[in-house]
């Protein structure tokens, strides 16, 4: 799946690291996540959109 999260994460100044503590997974999950090899779960979703403050569909983008 598509997303935006490292366009967003660069716009707010955060590494993978900072990103991946503030929503309570691992830099690698953030990595994967970024590079389309990992959907994350509904709950994890919920937190980057809360990060983000935009909505799931502002961040992940259907293919």
């Amino acid at each position: 799946m598509r997303n935006r999260i490292a366009a967003l994460r660069a716009d707010r100044g955060l590494t993978q690291a900072a990103l991946a503590q503030r929503i309570d997974v691992s830099r690698q999950t953030i990595n994967a996540i970024e590079t389309g090899k990992f959907d994350p779960s509904l709950p994890v979703a919920f937190r980057l959109a809360r990060e983000f403050d935009l909505a799931i569909e502002e961040i992940f983008l259907a293919e």
